[in-house]
C-alpha cells in the first residue's frame, strides 16, 4: 500500500497544495489531474522520493519511503514528463542506461527486443536527436516492457504517441495492475484502464 499523509508542498512562496491525504491498494489507479501549475508533476516526484515533502509523510507498506531508501526504490518506476533522453545516445543507449541507473540492468539483445515491440523496428541503432517526439516517447516508455517494478509513477505517459502506442501503454498498465502493482498517473488523454479500483485526485 502506499499511503500519502497530510502533504504539503510549496514552490517558493506559493503553496502548491496541504492536507492532502490518499492511499493507494494493490492493483489500484491513481488518476491525477489539474491546471497548469497546480502540483502534479511535484505529488509525483515526491511520491518517488526526488523531492521532500514540506509537511506530511508517504508511506510504503506502512514505512517512510526515505527510511526504506533502496527498499523502495527497487520496486518503483519513475517516468518523468521529459524522460531523460539523451540526444547523442542511440535509442538502444538510452534504454539501457535508464535501466542501469534504476537498478535494472538489461542486455542490448533485451534492449532491443523491448524498442521492437513498442514499434522502434530499425531504430534502435539512431541517435534519440533524429527521432520525433513520439519516438522519443517510446523510447523512455519501453523501460515498462523490461522493469519488473511494482509501483509504477507516470508523468503524462501519452505525450505525443499515436493510437497504436497508446493501446500499448494501456495494455501494459492493466497488466502490472493485473498482477497486483500500483499505478499513479498524469494525463490530458482520455483512457479506459481495467483496475480494481481507480480513483481520480484533482489539484487546483
Amino acid at each position: 500500500m502506499l499511503t500519502a499523509n497530510n502533504l504539503g508542498f510549496s514552490r517558493g512562496n506559493h503553496k502548491l497544495f496541504e492536507n492532502l491525504s490518499f492511499s493507494i491498494n494493490e492493483g489500484e489507479l491513481l488518476l491525477v489531474s489539474g491546471s497548469n501549475g497546480s502540483g502534479k508533476t511535484s505529488l509525483l516526484r515526491l511520491l518517488c522520493g526526488i523531492s521532500t515533502p514540506d509537511e506530511g509523510e508517504i508511506l510504503w507498506n506502512g514505512a517512510e519511503i526515505r527510511d526504506l531508501g533502496e527498499d523502495y526504490y527497487r520496486v518503483m518506476t519513475y517516468l518523468g514528463h521529459l524522460g531523460g533522453i539523451k540526444d547523442d545516445l542511440t535509442a538502444i543507449e538510452n534504454l539501457r542506461i535508464s535501466c542501469a541507473l534504476a537498478g535494472n540492468e538489461i542486455d542490448e539483445g533485451q534492449a532491443k527486443e523491448a524498442l521492437g515491440r513498442i514499434g522502434l523496428v530499425g531504430r534502435e541503432m539512431l541517435p534519440a536527436k533524429v527521432l520525433s517526439q513520439g519516438q522519443r516517447r517510446r523510447v523512455a516508455l519501453a523501460r515498462l516492457l523490461v522493469t519488473h517494478t511494482k509501483v509504477w509513477i507516470l508523468d503524462e505517459p501519452l505525450t505525443a504517441l499515436d493510437v497504436t502506442a497508446v493501446d500499448m501503454i494501456r495494455q501494459l498498465l492493466e497488466h502490472n495492475l493485473s498482477k497486483g502493482g500500483l499505478v499513479v498517473m498524469t494525463t490530458h488523454q482520455e483512457m479506459e484502464i481495467s483496475a480494481v479500483t481507480s480513483q481520480h485526485l484533482v489539484l487546483s
